[in-house]
């Protein structure tokens, strides 16, 4: 008998959640970033184990939103959490103990899904001072992986499989490319001017060789603009290369990138551009 179900690595930002996924579904498929808040988009990953399939959700952190797009991406970790079957409740662990999971999510009362409460970044704190009993995780050292999905498989729900056992993710790669060159953004580019990047790709040909991707990268003020490109290009080109080599890596292909910066004044205030930008539902 099979069992398969879904899994939220739920948690408030920067608690590892996007590092963990990569690491079960070995693929670096979310955004991993020192800077909070990198996620704004629920990320699937799927895992078949034995008789149990995974389909593991990466939501946005459970923040106290600031403007519209924040607004927005706490609103779709919410969902992903109402729609859960199992709740992983990451926390780190030099932070121990972690708070109730209603307190962290703001909900009123439990949510309906059981809730595991994991503590993450296990490899920052000597295994001398780890709390006994405590399901301790490394996204780093795969330290405590297996323990994780044999607690995490205990609340599956029986069931065939939805996936195929050997895809490992739900979304288009489009999706991807876009979060690539969002992820090169926040390594290369300083400050707050991160959170002010979308990417919209405008084209993608996977069927040639190599692969033909237009993408745009918004930002919200000209001033900005220029920071992006940089002098003489050399900003847009070094995001360019970085996020390309990560969407060939995940395409196994060459990939020809062709990157275009323009300014979308305030768009992360207006609903009509999240909504395009698929922010908003």
């Amino acid at each position: 008998m099979t069992r398969c179900g879904t899994v939220v690595l739920a948690g408030l930002p920067n608690a590892g959640k996007s590092s963990l996924l990569n690491a079960l579904v070995g693929e670096r498929l979310a955004i991993v970033s020192p800077k909070a808040q990198s996620t704004r988009t629920p990320v699937v990953g799927v895992l078949t184990r034995g008789d149990d399939q995974f389909i593991f959700t990466d939501p946005p952190g459970l923040l106290v939103p600031s403007y519209r797009l924040q607004e927005k991406m706490r609103e779709a970790a919410l969902r992903t959490v109402a729609d859960a079957e199992v709740i992983a409740h990451l926390h780190p662990l030099p932070d121990f103990p972690a708070p109730p999971f209603e307190q962290v999510a703001g909900l009123g009362k439990p949510p309906a899904a059981p809730v595991v409460t994991v503590y993450t970044k296990g490899d920052l704190v000597p295994p001398a001072r780890h709390p006994a009993g405590a399901l301790i995780v490394s996204a780093v050292t795969g330290e405590g992986l297996d323990g994780l999905l044999d607690r995490l498989a205990e609340h599956l729900p029986a069931g065939p499989y939805h996936f195929s056992p050997d895809e490992m993710a739900t979304q288009p790669l489009r999706f991807f490319a876009a979060e690539y060159v969002r992820e090169a953004a926040f390594d290369l580019l300083e400050e707050e001017l991160p959170y002010s990047v979308a990417c919209e790709i405008d084209e993608f040909r996977e069927d040639e060789r190599p692969a033909y991707i237009r993408a745009v990268v918004y930002v919200e003020r000209e001033s900005q603009k220029g920071i992006v490109i940089g002098e003489g290009g050399r900003t847009i080109k070094a995001i360019g290369q970085a996020a390309r080599a990560r969407i060939e890596g995940l395409m196994g292909v060459s990939v020809y990138l062709d990157l275009h910066v323009k300014v979308l004044g305030n768009w992360r205030r207006n609903d009509p551009v999240l909504r395009r930008l698929g922010y908003a539902s």
